[in-house]
């Protein structure tokens, strides 16, 4: 029975694969063969020495202090928001409606907390210097530790304070990823070279990190093998499809991408740099305005912090069958502090924050936000004949495809378009100056038409990203498919009723051309939570036959270096 066989060889290589998908809040780190990864708070903290500087890195993005004039951007970005939804229908047909907010904000100041218990636990005592994950929400606020998360806003989180180098960074992660593989995995680490690690990176990557990283698992944790894989790539693999446009929405980031067969197209990809997060701090905003009863909460402390996440999670939705208050209670449960029990009273905020995601002015709360695209590769003094060589080097094809390059290299780069040759030195054949992601400008179109616009001060919304994302698509076919499957994964976007919305903004903006398609927009895909896709999707490709290829191995990667990573990584270097 040589089907028996092959599975039983496969489920032996899933349970020696080790797939690590790190974010900005959790990492999620498990077996191949596992059905869900371990699920920790990505962040250690470690003990400062005497005399040394405090650092704390913050559970939510911190508020920004509000002037006058954003104070009054945000409140009219609210207002339209509601007025939208007050234009909206319940599915019977009737009209919504809206309880005033004077009134829900007269219940809130008349509400008072119940004393459900006289303490609410004991704070974590640390064993040593240094506490990893989920314990770190449990340490006493007055030790002398500082709290590091190594991700922020869906990279490697640099920083001017302690631990913020890359040296810094690459430590901290060392450690807890080591931690979680003794720990959680029970794996030894000395066995760890019978073991292959699969990094899931993000959509936009930065090489240098991807050198460093790689180093990471082969030299210093000490992996028998490893290769990379971009998430939104990873996406697909988790929903079972061959093609998707990927919007990716975690706790600090938003990032759309254009998949099919395993290739996310460069210029395809955005991020934007607001998340789950901020609709958290948004969603306090809106609820201080309606005089939220637990007066104390304070969004840097990071247990209340953890608790308007939660609130989030738990209150908001896009259901607009649900009109006028609702009242809710919530329990605030702290270490050496009687545990209290809130009733309040909410509207519409409940909706209007995770629509902050197509009005962005309303994470004003958190500061400005910058929108990323990927880069034009410089090349590496490690890597002497990487594409930077092949295009100085090689014969190119016909004329007509040097003539854009020729004057418009520069403009290029700072579209952020990738520039980077495809081919070998010498021989006959043409090079091909990456024809898939830069096509010569048709009609003489100036390439920046291309890139991702936006008025003056404004910030991307999701539905503009995704209009924009698929737009930048080569070919007229690839875009009409790409209409027609929206692939939603992350833990941000986990709200009732969001997709139908999303389904409906996009509809509304379509161009004429692709509107015979069905807009399809995939938000459990096999039912499965939108948080572990990615993961899951890893963990898949890593046991194909066809990833055999893709494996780096400690020997080869110490002799040979960054080249290994442009010739084998599963996506354009």
């Amino acid at each position: 029975m040589p089907t028996f066989q092959e599975s039983c060889a496969e489920q032996i290589q899933a349970q020696t694969i080790i797939v690590i998908h790190p974010g900005s809040l959790f990492l999620r780190m498990g077996r191949a063969s596992d059905l869900n990864p371990h699920t920790i708070l990505h962040a250690i903290a470690r003990k400062r020495l005497p005399g040394g500087i405090v650092h704390r890195d913050p559970f939510l993005p911190p508020q920004v202090s509000k002037s006058k004039e954003l104070l009054q951007e945000m409140e009219e970005s609210r207002l339209q928001v509601s007025h939208t939804l007050q234009s909206c229908l319940q599915s019977d047909g009737r009209r919504r409606y809206a309880t005033p907010p004077q009134q829900i904000a007269a219940f809130n100041r008349r509400s008072n907390p119940e004393t459900i218990s006289t303490t609410g636990g004991e704070w974590v005592k640390p064993e040593g210097d240094i506490v990893v994950g989920d314990e770190v929400l449990y340490l006493n606020p007055n030790l002398d530790y500082n709290i590091h998360f190594p991700y922020r806003r869906g990279d490697l989180h640099l920083h001017g304070g302690p631990g913020g180098s890359l040296t810094g960074v690459l430590s901290n992660l060392e450690t807890i990823w080591s931690w979680v593989i003794k720990h959680r995995l029970e794996i030894p680490l000395k066995n760890l070279r019978h073991y292959r690690a699969v990094l899931v990176i993000p959509d936009i990557y930065n090489r240098q990190y991807l050198k460093e990283l790689t180093t990471l698992l082969l030299c210093r944790i000490g992996f028998g093998g490893c290769f990379l894989v971009q998430d939104h790539v990873a996406a697909t693999f988790g929903a079972g499809l061959g093609y998707a446009c990927v919007i990716d929405i975690g706790d600090q980031k938003t990032s759309v991408s254009c998949v099919e067969d395993g290739i996310s197209h460069r210029n395809t990809r955005v991020r934007m740099d607001y998340g789950g997060a901020d609709i958290t701090q948004t969603f306090h905003w809106l609820l201080q305005k309606c005089a939220f009863p637990y007066k104390t909460c304070d969004p840097s402390n990071k247990l209340d912090a953890m608790l308007l996440r939660q609130l989030k999670e738990t209150f908001c939705h896009v259901n607009l069958d649900i009109c006028g208050s609702q009242e809710k209670t919530f329990v605030v449960r702290q270490p050496k502090v009687p545990t209290m029990k809130y009733t309040l009273q909410v509207g519409d905020e409940c909706i209007v924050a995770p629509l902050s995601l197509f009005q962005p002015e309303l994470f004003g709360v958190t500061g400005t936000k910058s929108v990323h695209v990927q880069k034009r590769y410089s090349g590496d003094p490690e890597d002497p004949h990487d594409d930077s060589y092949l295009r100085e080097t090689s014969r190119r094809g016909p004329k007509e495809a040097l003539e854009p390059l020729a004057g418009g290299a520069a403009d290029m780069e700072g579209a952020g378009l990738d520039m980077s040759g495809v081919g070998g030195p010498g021989g006959d054949e043409d090079i091909v100056v990456d024809a898939i992601d830069v096509a010569a400008p048709a009609g003489g179109r100036d390439v920046e038409a291309k890139d991702f616009l936006l008025g003056p001060g404004q910030i991307l919304g999701l539905d503009q990203a995704v209009l924009q994302s698929i737009d930048r698509c080569p070919s007229e076919d690839l875009k009409r498919k790409m209409y027609g499957c929206i692939l939603v994964v992350g833990g941000g976007m986990k709200f009732v009723g969001i997709g139908t919305w999303l389904q409906n903004r996009i509809s509304l903006q379509i161009p004429y051309m692709y509107r015979a398609e069905q807009l399809d927009i995939v938000t459990a895909p096999k039912e499965m939570d939108p948080q572990i896709t990615q993961w899951k999707g890893a963990a898949i490709m890593s046991c194909l036959e066809s990833a055999q290829e893709l494996w780096i191995y400690p020997l080869e990667w110490g002799k040979i270096g960054l080249k290994l990573l442009r010739e084998r990584a599963p996506f354009m270097w």
